[in-house]
């Protein structure tokens, strides 16, 4: 019986960090979860851990401000992973791996070490702009750092996560489909690649023991999802059946944008711009430094973006409208299921909906259904609909 690696997991809380816990724990591996004494009173990363536990990891605490905790985290395991966030809109801890690094080196026993990478390749970045590529150029002393200690390492570039750039349809600042408009970057045409964040955690857990990816890169490259966004804005209107208006922003407007948002804004906006304008992503091939993830893991059915029961947009075939609150959610869903003869006790699944959003007499008895005002009533429109009738606000396509 193959001997799996104990592995750690730093930032296991995190957007990222949180999906490789669960991906290391599906997988079969002993898995530890390093979490912070200042912790304090964040009740939902408290609850999050405990449920890591009651999933069978082990909770190790210790701290990026006390090395001997580190130190001895480390040594409870073979592999250690970090997920620390190095997205600075919501806080820039790359350079914190420096004093993990330190201690792998001294505690001496971990076979691998996969540092907080998970997007663009910072290899192929030297030629970044300004402030963007800070991002970059930290990850690189990382790098340098894991591999002037003789460290052996895995380095995951996982592209685009899938749930920032396909919600908002590769618009910046959306995370959300719009059913009207969509601004096109450029051409539009530049390839770029989509991965599920779920996917990114099963295919970085595949990685610990195998031979192949060893002081190697992993690009997770999909090739299903290998698209531009044109191509990406013409699955969500086949899904939707509308076509959205359109209208293009040049680099030079793109540009000069960026320039008046905070700094912390304008180094997403610069990865945005070497992504969707540049092609970053797309334009290499991949050498004999590096191994590509679908093609190592060819059992891993991935979430493709076209459509399928299994796809990423399926998620939003619910009216986008419905999503932003309940109770919009409640007048869909009594809609399609036509709840107008919903009796007492009688539950009545509304697909495309959770199972705890289900319809019962008693909803329709107490909720005054519709979106509050400003989230999509129709002017006129005469107030919410009675159970069963379509909500004005529902799109005749």
């Amino acid at each position: 019986m193959e001997i799996k690696s104990k592995v750690l997991v730093i930032g296991g809380t995190g957007y990222l960090g949180k999906r490789l816990v669960k991906a290391s724990l599906g997988q079969g591996h002993e898995t530890y979860v390093l979490y912070r004494p200042e912790i304090g009173v964040d009740i939902d990363k408290v609850q999050m851990l405990l449920s890591f536990k009651e999933q069978g990891a082990h909770l190790v605490q210790g701290s990026f401000n006390d090395q001997r905790s580190l130190v001895d985290a480390v040594r409870l395991v073979d592999v250690v992973i970090c997920a620390v966030s190095g997205v600075h809109i919501r806080s820039h801890h790359i350079l914190l791996q420096l004093k993990l690094v330190d201690a792998i080196k001294e505690a001496g026993n971990v076979k691998r070490f996969l540092p907080s990478e998970f997007g663009t390749d910072p290899a192929k970045m030297e030629d970044a702009m300004e402030p963007g590529r800070v991002t970059f150029d930290d990850k690189m002393v990382v790098r340098k750092a894991i591999e002037d200690a003789g460290i052996p390492f895995t380095y995951v570039s996982a592209n685009c996560f899938a749930g920032y750039f396909l919600g908002g349809l590769c618009q910046p600042g959306h995370i959300i489909p719009s059913r009207e408009h969509v601004s096109i970057l450029g051409n539009g045409k530049e390839k770029a690649i989509y991965v599920d964040e779920d996917d990114i955690a099963t295919y970085t857990i595949k990685t610990v023991d195998d031979p192949r990816t060893l002081n190697k890169t992993l690009y997770i490259r999909p090739p299903n999802n290998i698209l531009s966004q044109r191509e990406v804005v013409q699955i969500w209107e086949k899904l939707i059946g509308k076509e959205l208006r359109k209208s293009t922003i040049s680099s030079e407007e793109f540009l000069a944008a960026m320039r008046e948002q905070n700094y912390a804004e304008q180094i997403g906006l610069t990865h945005y711009y070497h992504v969707c304008y540049e092609g970053c992503l797309t334009n290499f091939e991949i050498g004999d430094e590096g191994e590509e993830a679908s093609e190592l893991y060819p059992e891993v059915e991935y979430t493709t973006v076209e459509k399928n029961d299994n796809q990423y947009y399926r998620k939003f075939s619910v009216p986008v409208i419905g999503l932003f609150t309940f109770a919009a959610a409640m007048e869909w869903g009594a809609w399609k299921v036509q709840a107008n003869d919903v009796k007492p006790g009688e539950t009545r699944l509304v697909p495309g909906l959770p199972e705890e959003m289900a319809i019962t007499y008693w909803d329709l008895k107490r909720k005054k259904l519709g979106p509050p005002d400003g989230m999509g009533r129709i002017p006129g429109g005469g107030g919410p609909p009675e159970p069963g009738d379509k909500p004005p606000w529902v799109s005749e396509n």
